[in-house]
């Protein structure tokens, strides 16, 4: 079933890296990771285009793996979601016998992480108080269990947990699978 997985999230990746490679002028090989030519010198006019730095997907798989393995030794069933730095889906693993919500949860969680380069933990005590807060932002959840990833003090992705009993056991895991990419 990985095996499946890991197939189609490599084509999709794939024919994302190919349309990248179409507008920036970078030729790509078969496996979509390695140009083939340096890209090209960008003219002066446009030295407004910048580098985003990401999670690769063997990265991404291997911190969901790590994150739903470590849920399970705790005895707990989870979904865990892997964003990129720009917050899409990069993996999606459903533990055997996570509930329903658990995919909402955990993709929300990451997706809180990775727009505020904090945990959910640390930024849930900035959401009280009268009138508008960062809870009022759609797509966020600030329930322990989200947890940025970052590289040279750069964040290039973030985890994010749903399903054990409480925020501070989905925070452990998604740490867990973080410092599988230390």
């Amino acid at each position: 079933m990985i095996h499946n997985f890991r197939r189609r999230l490599a084509l999709g990746l794939g024919a994302g890296a190919v349309a990248v490679a179409a507008v920036t002028g970078v030729a790509v090989t078969a496996s979509a990771a390695e140009p083939l030519a340096k890209p090209k010198t960008a003219p002066a006019a446009q030295s407004h285009v910048v580098a985003n730095p990401s999670l690769n997907l063997d990265a991404a798989l291997r911190a969901a793996e790590a994150t739903v393995k470590a849920a399970e030794k705790g005895g707990h069933r989870v979904t865990v979601v892997v964003l990129d730095r720009s917050g899409t889906v990069q993996v999606q693993l459903k533990g055997d016998g996570a509930g329903p919500q658990t995919a909402e949860s955990a993709h929300r969680k990451a997706f809180t992480a990775v727009s505020f380069g904090q945990p959910t933990s640390a930024l849930a005590g900035r959401v009280t108080g009268a009138g508008a807060t960062l809870r009022d932002i759609p797509g966020t959840l600030f329930l322990g269990g989200g947890v940025p990833v970052s590289v040279d003090g750069q964040v290039v992705g973030a985890i994010g947990v749903g399903g054990a009993p409480s925020g501070d056991l989905d925070a452990q895991y998604a740490d867990a699978g973080a410092a599988t990419l230390r």
